[in-house]
């Protein structure tokens, strides 16, 4: 019985905070209550949106579907497509509503001038100084491989080995690119059932030799609701070509675990978007979820692995979107935290949802994932660390609020005496989940002050207002805005110069941080 009303408490905290309008996302919201079957509420949402955007009309074609009006969905589906529609829009969907559509004679038509065999993609991640990955996911079941060739070189392509994509793993697959060269660009070219695929803006850059010092940017940020004329953020950020961009919670804003459909429906409208697209196919992507994107606002799931039930679900979902190193412990341990290098900086990404827990103790890492982080800090051989979390680690940046760390100030206060007790030096934090940019510090009376570098307005509606918490060094949320991070540790004295750009690439401020601000005395 006790068990029982766990299960019912925790489901309860994550459903019962759900703040549907934040970023008033009338298509997204008529589609959570499509696909629970409650149209007249799904009616109600889309009479908020724009009747003239293509989304608009899809979803009005997903509702004309279920309530079994083939004649209006084809028609719907003719006007979105002139309005700008992706037509892969229409074969992934999610493919479990657009099942009649499918059927019937004016899609198939349709699909014969078309005939997209690349749905999505290509998105790169996982790279590494001599590898890297490239996502995809095709329009059905299929063999694909990628062949690369260094840039300017005339000999015949490399082509990685055949991989299949199967319903299973929603037509999926991450091709693996080995023996490749350090800071060296490559071309590449994706073939599917042995044809090439048209991609644009395809190709990819190894990164420096791992452990070695190094030159590199890195751009960061979270918040990236669905805002169409905000999608040319991914423009503005891929024009300062960033070896990696780190995406850091509330990437899509789907707020509702227990139906997969809107999960697809989210990733598929952002994976679908021409600018997206240009974007992953040319920038290393690493990712983490928050609560937008993992259950719903401020959602806290418990420690347990299996409960609430659709915790594991929205897990293997997130792993089939995106294309980390790693996923937490894999199958025994979920999750989505992972490190990687890039020259001699370590990135330490964090998992702040899965196994948020308020009782006994409050924990936002539960103790697998914070042994992990500690011992991670301990052996690593960076010559900066930096932490990426979906939730700031300052205190008092959301007042009254234990969503970010100050719910969990003892497990912060023990993550920082560790840094001290062990001297870890080096060590910057970065996050995201407040609606715009700060760079704020944390004066510590044993060890260095920490700054920590906060980002989460790439394409919201919805902006928060700048706190002024002790420590603040700027904040910016007059626009959408992005984290730029140089690293240069071929310096004698290493250094981090931080950026927060506008989504009209205006430089708003910046700040140089030094190793020697990093550095126990």
């Amino acid at each position: 019985m006790a068990v029982f009303l766990r299960v019912i408490f925790v489901t309860t905290l994550c459903l019962a905070t759900t703040h549907v309008g934040a970023q008033h996302d009338p298509q997204r919201n008529a589609t959570r209550h499509i696909v629970k079957g409650d149209y007249a509420k799904a009616e109600k949402e889309l009479a908020k949106a724009n009747a003239a955007e293509s989304e608009t009309k899809f979803v009005q074609m997903m509702l004309a579907l279920e309530k079994d009006d083939l004649e209006q969905a084809e028609w719907l589906m003719r006007e979105g497509v002139a309005a700008g529609l992706p037509v892969e829009r229409l074969v992934a969907g999610p493919r479990s509503i657009l099942k009649k559509l499918h059927a019937g004679v004016a899609y198939q038509e349709l699909m014969k001038q078309h005939q997209p065999a690349l749905l999505h993609g290509p998105m790169l991640g996982s790279v590494t100084d001599r590898a890297a990955t490239v996502w995809l996911r095709t329009a059905k079941a299929a063999d694909v491989s990628v062949r690369y060739r260094e840039v300017g070189k005339k000999h015949l392509p490399g082509q990685t080995k055949v991989y299949r994509t199967r319903a299973a793993e929603d037509f999926t697959a991450a091709v693996r690119l080995n023996g490749l060269a350090p800071k060296t660009r490559y071309d590449y070219w994706i073939v599917v059932d042995g044809n090439e695929s048209p991609v644009e803006n395809a190709m990819l850059t190894t990164f420096p030799e791992e452990n070695r010092a190094a030159s590199f940017s890195v751009c960061f940020g979270g918040g990236a609701g669905f805002v169409p004329q905000w999608e040319r953020m991914w423009d503005v950020i891929g024009g300062h070509q960033p070896h990696a961009m780190l995406m850091l919670g509330d990437n899509v804003y789907i707020d509702d675990p227990e139906h997969s459909e809107t999960s697809h429906y989210c990733y598929y409208r952002r994976q679908s978007r021409p600018e997206w697209r240009r974007f992953t196919a040319r920038t290393a992507m690493y990712s983490i979820y928050d609560d937008h994107d993992f259950g719903t606002n401020d959602c806290v799931p418990g420690a347990e692995i299996e409960s609430p039930v659709w915790k594991r679900k929205v897990w293997r979902i997130f792993q089939q979107n995106w294309v980390n190193p790693a996923y937490g412990g894999g199958e025994a341990q979920p999750g989505c935290w992972y490190d990687f290098m890039i020259g001699d900086v370590h990135f330490i990404m964090l998992d702040g949802r899965y196994y948020r827990s308020r009782k006994p103790q409050p924990s936002m890492l539960g103790d697998v994932q914070k042994r992990w982080l500690l011992e991670t800090l301990k052996r690593s051989s960076g010559t900066f660390k930096v932490i990426a979390s979906p939730v700031p680690f300052t205190a008092n940046i959301k007042p009254g609020s234990k969503d970010p760390w100050d719910g969990y100030a003892d497990e912060r206060e023990e993550i920082f005496q560790f840094l001290e007790k062990e001297k870890v030096d080096g060590v910057l934090l970065i996050c995201a989940d407040r609606h715009r940019t700060d760079l704020r510090v944390t004066k510590r009376s044993q060890g260095y002050d920490l700054f920590e570098f906060e980002s989460s307005r790439l394409t919201n509606r919805h902006t928060h207002s700048v706190v002024k918490t002790p420590g603040l060094i700027w904040g910016y949320n007059n626009k959408c805005s992005f984290a730029r991070m140089e690293f240069n540790t071929q310096l004698a004295v290493p250094e981090i110069r931080m950026e927060a750009r506008s989504i009209d690439d205006e430089l708003m401020h910046s700040y140089t941080l030094t190793l020697d601000q990093l550095k126990h005395r």
